[in-house]
């Protein structure tokens, strides 16, 4: 090729190389569209942080890393055990007592009955302040104490059953105290070492207390009928010592949790919180009036003691095996549909079989429907909590919604006074 084409083939390709530069120039934007566009931009990355939840985030790095098994089952069965003796020795064998209590005249049904509400109001109403206890103590000293209170105020009220006053101190206030930081301390530990069966976790340890109210129904009519209201006071909290201690002694925390707030505020911006704190608030008020007048209300219609104390060890052995179905049905199911099946169910019973039972065996398959229900419902609630909310915060969640259940717990005692005066104009 000459020098001459050369020259003229790179004047081309210099022609050309200019007309598309020329042809794909960027136009300048006004400065008031760039401004705005990184006002917007920064505006939209604003409302996307303050979307963030920390304490969320938090947990769902946290069940990330949880053993859903192996020394976690330790914890869950230790946990099972500690729930047997607040539960047994709590509002569900509070009727076999106050069924004794009655009969040595100590006082009416009506104020036995406040006496007995006592325990799970204080349980409700320190809930909140105990989800601080805990996280200030300790899983394992939050356990022990709460064990300790339990057992000394059993024992203390073998002295006391012959004063209202004692058996408000020593039955009300002093195992109130001890259940509300068993409680606490049961219902949240499972959400450290479980997520994929978180829910089979909280029902093991549910379970535990239906379990309890069970065997210490009967075992405390069997004390009662050989040695007396106050040494089966004193036989139960030595035995409560004596085996809730080394299984408190199990428990421990997993992983050390962020700080959250006393009461988190926010959460009543959550309509499933709402909804679960409402249905709470107004299913509790029912739910322990059979627990507390099964055994009366089978005196009532002539039948024997010992059959009252086996109807309410039906009602809680059903309520244990309702404790595991709602575990399973959370896992499987989802916690919400579980606990609306709950609500049904012991509605359903409440409504349509006890009023229908005037004999021994309608009554019995109201014991075990409703003890079911019942059971499943408790189960349920921590696992609920703690899927929805965040495992990181389920002691102030869970500790918010259980204060919502005192008022509930507190006119059990109003609705029992009811109960009384029908039956004993029926009688």
């Amino acid at each position: 090729m000459s020098r001459t084409t050369q020259i003229t083939s790179l004047g081309r390709d210099h022609d050309l190389e200019s007309s598309v530069t020329t042809s794909i120039q960027l136009q300048p934007l006004p400065q008031s569209e760039i401004q705005q566009r990184d006002t917007n931009r920064h505006e939209a990355s604003d409302r996307e942080l303050s979307d963030i939840d920390p304490v969320l985030e938090a947990s769902r790095a946290a069940d990330n890393d949880v053993p859903d098994g192996g020394y976690a089952w330790v914890v869950i069965f230790a946990s099972a055990i500690v729930c047997f003796w607040f539960t047994g020795n709590g509002n569900y064998t509070w009727g076999v007592i106050q069924n004794a209590l009655l009969e040595q005249k100590l006082a009416s049904a009506a104020t036995l009955s406040f006496i007995g509400s006592l325990s799970p109001t204080i349980m409700a109403v320190l809930a909140i302040v105990n989800a601080r206890v805990i996280r200030w103590l300790g899983i394992r000293l939050s356990a022990i104490l709460g064990i300790v209170l339990l057992g000394v105020a059993q024992l203390t009220s073998g002295f006391s059953t012959h004063s209202v006053a004692g058996q408000f101190i020593t039955r009300g206030v002093g195992v109130g105290l001890g259940m509300s930081l068993c409680f606490m301390v049961t219902s949240t530990i499972p959400a450290q070492y479980f997520s994929r069966k978180r829910g089979l976790a909280n029902g093991i340890v549910s379970a535990g207390g239906g379990l309890g109210a069970a065997v210490l129904s009967y075992v405390l009519d069997a004390l009662i009928q050989r040695f007396g209201v106050q040494w089966a006071y004193r036989i139960v909290g030595t035995m409560t010592l004596v085996t809730g201690l080394p299984a408190a002694w199990i428990l421990k925390e997993r992983t050390t949790l962020p700080r959250v707030s006393f009461i988190e505020w926010r959460l009543f911006k959550d309509l499933k919180f709402v909804w679960i704190f409402v249905a709470g608030a107004i299913a509790t008020f029912p739910l322990l009036v059979p627990a507390f007048f099964l055994p009366f209300y089978s005196s009532s219609i002539k039948l024997p003691s010992s059959t009252g104390a086996a109807l309410l060890s039906g009602y809680n052995f059903s309520s244990a095996v309702g404790r595991i179905l709602g575990g399973f049905c959370s896992d499987n199911l989802g916690p919400l549909n579980t606990l609306i099946i709950s609500l049904i169910l012991s509605a359903v019973s409440m409504l349509a079989l006890w009023p229908a039972s005037t004999t021994l065996i309608p009554l019995a398959f109201f014991a075990v429907i409703n003890g079911a229900s019942n059971g499943m419902y408790f189960a349920t609630v921590p696992t609920a909590v703690g899927n929805i909310f965040g495992s990181a915060r389920v002691s102030v969640a869970f500790g918010m919604i259980v204060t919502g259940w005192g008022a509930g717990y507190l006119m059990v005692s109003s609705s029992s006074v009811v109960t009384v005066l029908e039956s004993e104009a029926d009688m």
